[in-house]
């Protein structure tokens, strides 16, 4: 039986929605890999979805709006979005999308500030740009909590 490499496993997970280099990270960690290693694999790994996800949405939603209950879910969603967070997001809006994917918390990642671009209508390779950032903050701060240098939260 053929073992795959923790280096596979790592990107592997750090493509994944939820976990992303979050879990990529202690994981990587967990093996024992060099941390510069694991934190560049993570973050690589992590961007992979991005454009992708930014590029396919608006696939997915002119597909899916030929259908009436998913046309008045995405006019609600998109209104609703817009008004809760228009005048947050459009103040600074590169510098929100870097923070909210920077801050290693569940639900905020990648995945998440990929949809928001989308929903937004942020241009896609500005977007791509400040996702990047945000993953690469990201990474330093979850590799520094597995360094024992940081905390990020305290149960």
């Amino acid at each position: 039986m053929m073992q795959i490499p923790p280096e596979l496993w790592v990107f592997l997970v750090s493509m994944t929605p939820i976990a992303e280099l979050r879990g990529a990270i202690p994981l990587a960690f967990s093996m024992n890999m060099n941390p510069w290693e694991a934190y560049a694999i993570s973050v690589m790994g992590n961007l992979v979805p991005v454009p992708l996800i930014l590029g396919l949405l608006q696939y997915a939603e002119r597909y899916l709006r030929r259908y009436d209950r998913w046309e008045k879910f995405f006019t609600w969603l998109f209104a609703w979005t817009r008004e809760k967070a228009t005048n947050r997001i459009r103040r600074g809006e590169e510098i929100g999308l870097i923070a909210f994917v920077a801050i290693p918390l569940p639900i905020t990642g990648a995945w998440t500030g990929s949809l928001l671009a989308y929903l937004f209508g942020l241009r896609q390779g500005r977007s791509f740009s400040c996702i990047a950032i945000g993953v690469a903050i990201a990474g330093v701060i979850v590799s520094l909590a597995c360094e024992g240098l940081i905390w990020i939260w305290h149960l």
